[in-house]
Order: C-alpha cells, then sequence, then structure tokens
C-alpha cells in the first residue's frame, strides 16, 4: 500500500499526541499549584483531541483512492533513529484504521474524563489521576498512529507505564500495588514477543515500516512469516488479557473505576486487537498464524465467560467479560476477510457499551459506600433511575438483543465463524454460540442481583456487620456520560455496522464477502438469540428473589470457576515457584559458593600474612638464629646428596 504524504489539514496530525503530552506534563511538574483546576485541564485537552480527531477524520474522506492505494495520509516528523542499515522516522499514519482507534480513545476518553471529575472529587490525589489519564491517552494515541513498529511499540510501552501508575493509584493499598505490579510484568512478557518480532523484521525485510514490511512479506518464506505471526500474536495477548496471559486483568480493577472505564475496557485492551489488524498481510499470508489467533480467542472467551458466571464483585464481572469480549475480537481478526472490520465493528460498540457498564458499576459503588458485592445490593432501581436505565442498555447490547448494537456486532462474527471452511467452524461456532449464552446469563445475574429484588443492604450501622448505605443518583457529572454511552449502547450498531465496515476494507485489501457454507444469516441470528434468551431466562428464575451472603458449598466447576480456573495456580507453579527456587538456588551459589570462594582466599592471604608478619621480629639475634638454621639445613642437604 502507498500512503499520499499528510498536507494541508492532515500535517498537523501531531497535534493529537501533543496536546494530552503536556496537558499530563503540566499535570505532573505543576504539583499542588494545579489541584484546584488541574482536573478541568485534562479534561478539556481529551476534548480538544477529540474536536482535532473529528477534523482529521473528514479530511481523511476528502482524500482520493486511487487503485492499488486507500485513503491514508503519512506525517514524518523527524528521523528517530539511523544506526547502520536500520533507518526509523518518527512518522505518523492517519488511515481509515487509525481514524476510528482516535475517535474511540478521545470520544469515549472524554466521557471517562468528566465522568472521573465527579467519582474522584473527594481522592486528594485527583490532579495526579489526570495527569496519568492524560498520559494515558497520548501514549495511546501514539501507539495507534506510528507508522512503524517501533514508533508502535514506544506508545506500547508508554500505556504499559500509564496502566501501572493507574492501577497502583492508591498506592497505600497492598493489593493495589499488588495488581499494578503484576498488571506489568505479564504485559513485559507479551511485550518480549513484539520486541523480537522487531528483530525478525529487521534482519528479514531491513525494516520495521508497516509499507515495508507488507510489501516483503509475500517473498518472504512460510516459517518466517508464521514466527512472526506468532510473536505478534503473544504480544497481543498481553496486552488483550488474552490466554495465557489473562490473570492481570481483573486483578486490575483494584485501580479507580474510571481506569477500570478507559484502559480496560475501551481502549488499552483493545490494542492487541489494534496490533493484528494493522499486520493483517502478515496473518492473512499464513493460515496457520490465523488458526492460533482463532483459537486463542475462541478459548478465551470461553473462559472468560465461565469465570464471569461465579463471580460477585460487580467490577470483576464486568472484567472478566472484557477477557470474554475481547476474545469474540480476537475471533474475528483471527478469521480474517471481512471478519476483519467485523472485529473492529465490536471493537467500537464494546467500546460504548462497556465503558457504560464500568461507569455505571462506579456509580453503584458511589451509591453503596464502594461496595462492590452484588450480594449485597438489589433494588436500586428505585433510588438511581438513571443508572439503571443506562446500565440496562448497556447490558441489552452486551447480550446483542436487537436492535442494540451488540446484535449487530458480535452476531456477524459469530456467523462468520460458523462459516469458516472445514470442521474448525463447527467447533469455534459453537464456542462463540456457547460464549453468548454464558454472557446472557452472568450479565444478566449481575443486573438483577444490582437493580432488582429485595434490597439487602442495611440503613442503619449494625455493630461487626456491613456500614450503613443510604442509595442515591450521582451527580450530573456522572450521570451525563452514563446517558450519552447509553444511547450509544442503543444506538452504535446500527448506525455504525454498515458505514464502518465499508470504511475500513480497504484497509484489508478488499476482501470479497464470504458466503455461508454451513448456517444462513437468520438461522445464526434466531440461534444465537434463543441461546441469549435462555441464558437471561435461567439467571432471571434463579435471582430474581436475591441470593444468600452465606450461600451453599459450591461444586468443584462453581470452585474452579471462582478460582479463576486455576489459571493464578497454573502460573505460579510453571513460572513463578521454579523462578523463585531457581533465584534461591543462584543467591545461595553467590553467598556460599563465589562469595565463599573470594572470601576464603582472601582468608587465606590475610591469615598467612598475619602468621609470616610474626617472623619479623626486629632483634638481630633472631635473624641471625635464622640464618643459621638455614645453613645447617642447606648443609645438611648437600651432605644427604653427597653421601647418598
Amino acid at each position: 500500500m502507498h500512503y499520499a504524504t499528510a498536507s494541508g489539514t492532515l500535517s498537523s496530525v501531531w497535534l493529537l499526541i501533543a496536546i494530552p503530552l503536556a496537558s499530563a506534563a503540566i499535570l505532573l511538574l505543576l504539583g499542588r499549584r494545579a489541584d484546584r483546576w488541574g482536573h478541568w485541564l485534562g479534561v478539556g485537552s481529551v476534548f480538544v483531541a477529540f474536536i482535532l480527531g473529528l477534523v482529521y477524520f473528514f479530511a481523511l474522506r476528502g482524500l482520493p483512492a486511487g487503485p492499488g492505494s486507500y485513503r491514508g495520509a503519512d506525517r514524518t516528523l523527524f528521523t528517530f533513529l539511523d544506526v547502520g542499515k536500520l533507518k526509523v522516522t518518527f512518522g505518523l499514519l492517519f488511515d481509515p484504521l487509525s481514524a476510528i482507534f482516535v475517535l474511540l480513545i478521545t470520544g469515549v476518553g472524554f466521557l471517562i474524563h468528566l465522568y472521573a471529575v465527579g467519582y474522584m472529587a473527594d481522592d486528594p490525589g485527583r490532579r495526579r489521576f489526570f495527569g496519568y489519564f492524560n498520559l494515558f491517552v497520548a501514549a495511546m494515541l501514539t501507539l495507534v498512529l506510528g507508522d512503524n513498529y517501533l514508533i508502535t511499540f514506544i506508545g506500547w510501552e508508554g500505556v504499559g507505564l500509564a496502566s501501572y501508575l493507574l492501577i497502583a493509584f492508591w498506592f497505600d493499598r497492598p493489593s493495589a500495588t499488588t495488581a499494578g505490579k503484576k498488571a506489568f510484568i505479564m504485559n513485559r512478557v507479551g511485550d518480549v514477543g513484539l520486541l523480537t518480532a522487531m528483530f525478525l523484521m529487521f534482519a528479514a525485510f531491513g525494516s520495521v515500516s508497516f509499507s515495508d514490511v507488507f510489501g516483503a512479506v509475500g517473498r518472504a518464506g512460510s516459517t518466517t512469516v508464521l514466527m512472526l505471526g506468532l510473536l505478534l500474536l503473544l504480544g497481543a495477548c498481553g496486552k488483550s488479557g488474552q490466554f495465557p496471559l489473562q490473570a492481570w486483568l481483573p486483578d486490575a480493577m483494584e485501580g479507580p473505576t474510571p481506569v477500570s472505564a478507559l484502559i480496560h475496557a475501551a481502549t488499552m485492551v483493545t490494542a492487541g486487537v489494534y496490533l493484528i489488524a494493522r499486520s493483517n498481510p502478515i496473518f492473512s499470508a499464513n493460515l496457520a498464524a490465523q488458526t492460533v489467533v482463532v483459537a486463542v480467542g475462541a478459548f478465551t472467551l470461553m473462559i472468560g465467560a465461565i469465570i464471569g458466571c461465579a463471580k460477585d464483585d460487580i467490577k470483576r464481572v464486568l472484567a472478566w467479560s472484557t477477557v470474554s469480549q475481547i476474545g469474540y475480537m480476537f475471533l474475528g481478526v483471527g478469521l480474517g476477510g471481512v471478519a476483519y472490520a467485523l472485529a473492529l465493528i465490536h471493537l467500537l460498540a464494546h467500546g460504548f457499551f462497556k465503558a457504560g457498564l464500568f461507569l455505571g458499576a462506579g456509580s453503584v459503588m458511589h451509591a453503596m459506600n464502594d461496595q462492590t458485592d452484588i450480594r449485597r445490593f438489589g433494588g436500586l432501581w428505585r433510588y438511581m433511575r438513571i443508572t439503571w436505565v443506562t446500565f440496562g442498555l448497556a447490558w441489552l447490547a452486551i447480550l446483542g438483543i436487537p436492535p442494540l448494537s451488540g446484535f449487530f456486532s458480535k452476531d456477524p462474527i459469530i456467523e462468520a465463524a460458523f462459516n469458516r471452511a472445514g470442521w474448525s467452524g463447527w467447533l469455534f461456532g459453537t464456542a462463540a454460540l456457547v460464549g453468548a449464552g454464558l454472557t446472557a446469563f452472568y450479565m444478566t445475574r449481575l443486573f438483577v442481583l444490582t437493580f432488582h429484588g429485595p434490597k439487602r443492604w442495611t440503613d442503619a450501622e449494625t455493630p461487626g456487620g456491613p456500614a450503613a448505605v443510604h442509595p442515591h443518583e450521582s451527580p450530573p457529572v456522572m450521570t451525563v456520560p452514563l446517558i450519552l454511552l447509553g444511547i450509544g449502547s442503543l444506538a452504535a450498531g446500527a448506525l455504525m455496522a454498515t458505514p464502518v465496515k465499508d470504511w475500513l476494507l480497504p484497509v484489508f485489501n478488499n476482501p470479497a464477502e464470504e458466503t455461508a457454507s454451513h448456517l444462513s444469516t437468520l438461522t445464526v441470528t434466531l440461534l444465537t438469540l434463543l441461546v441469549v434468551l435462555v441464558g437471561a431466562g435461567v439467571a432471571v428464575a434463579l435471582f430474581r428473589t436475591g441470593t444468600e451472603l452465606v450461600e451453599q458449598p459450591a461444586g468443584p466447576v462453581v470452585t474452579a470457576a471462582r478460582r479463576n480456573l486455576y489459571g493464578d495456580a497454573v502460573n505460579e507453579a510453571l513460572f513463578e515457584k521454579p523462578g523463585l527456587y531457581l533465584t534461591r538456588a543462584l543467591v545461595y551459589l553467590d553467598g556460599k559458593g563465589i562469595d565463599g570462594l573470594v572470601n576464603g582466599l582472601a582468608a587465606a592471604v590475610g591469615g598467612g600474612s598475619g602468621r609470616l608478619r610474626r617472623t619479623q621480629t626486629g632483634f638481630v639475634r633472631t635473624y641471625a638464629l635464622s640464618m643459621l638454621g638455614g645453613a645447617l639445613l642447606v648443609v645438611a642437604a648437600m651432605l644427604v646428596v653427597t653421601l647418598g
């Protein structure tokens, strides 16, 4: 693909990164002097970036798209690296794919920033929080705007740093600092894949720019392409919380709720989907790499849905739901062809309804003294009508009930999975269908236990019991973003599905529409709707009257789900404990072996010199006696030799 050189309006696309980055620098460097107004600077910078994103989007639409190319503008700012044969520029690519992500990051990001003004109103670190928030937005925009893998990697690492700072924002809580370190380390594992992929690109193609790498993929060997695909997939799994690097994402809920909404629902966790979509020429060139992506997506969406059914913490249910929904996106980009665009449509719809769900959960926590156990809620719809309605719209959207957004984004992915060639289509399609039913079950359970049934909270303080709560609706600065996200959950799918698909398909080389070889669109729609209604109906039947705080002992399946299907235990057994034992062995070897040898040698020299020093008395008679003894020994030796 060839891109036009950015000119006119698009030549200033670098402002998208510069504005939130400058705001972050001001908020973090001015310190307490910015406490009174810093949060509004943070909100304003993202809003300005959103307006600029719209301006650049319409400017991009005005560009011609000729044969062999599509709308795209490349802006080179400066030479970033020039070493030997490797030359990398700091270049920004604004094309249909990056434009969609820019609008998502800044648009939904602005609403979450606005919500955070109210949510963090009483937090003494609010100014610092918005500084980290703006730093994240700048890094995420760098990630999606870079025109080569190295610039993308800089943004990739930037969002990892900002994520760590925001997850561990309340660093006085051990659980928050532990979660921050866990996210940071597990993401570094995935980052090794992306970094190694860049090394392989340079070795095979002599470049890491998108245009050079994609242009040379067709001439590369199948092994090279497969290795590139698997390494890029490893990086994507780390950032998007996919198997086997999914364990950090639910623990990241220890951060403030706006962090969960922006980073772990709408933007950062979708970076892996972006990476695979951007690298579509690599994955499309190797069927094995595509199959691995599809398998990872199908497996992850299932484990996320199963675990979500057994959680009682409102944010952790949504976290595992995110793991599952990102699995649908991986399933889509792995299927290739038109499904690339379908996955990104689901990504956009997910940005609306999952941000609405997380912010709705934050509104509930705001009203319930930060309680998160859905078993302690119930009947809140009477006290929080706006939160109830907006949360309900997002709930129906994630279930895929027509005509809400999830229906137009998730159902086509399920259909594409069923219609994959061979027996694998039935396998992956069934997994996606069962995942939809499980999603309906656990999300309906959450909705019913939170907003319906008898109240299970107390209005009065009880010694040794839960604190008294007085539910109330959140202030307008929090409910207005909820309303806008609720509208997006309702209408985004119907408004975006076809236009977004037509907008994105040129990025993926205009793949032909797949024909339904196994199941028709109507069949998949009716089957999915039936499974969803069954899952939701079972949840209503089981939980419409609430649930006991002390439940009966769970069976092995529920126990496994509550323990995250023993994912943490497997990681500890395979990686943490062997690493711990190896570290202890190396410390022992260093302390007793290497240090022992060095210290022993030093002690021997020191002890020997001390004993030798005793022979230096300073008395002449002692030296004379020594000389006499030595002479006698020499004479004796000579006699022995002579007589012998």
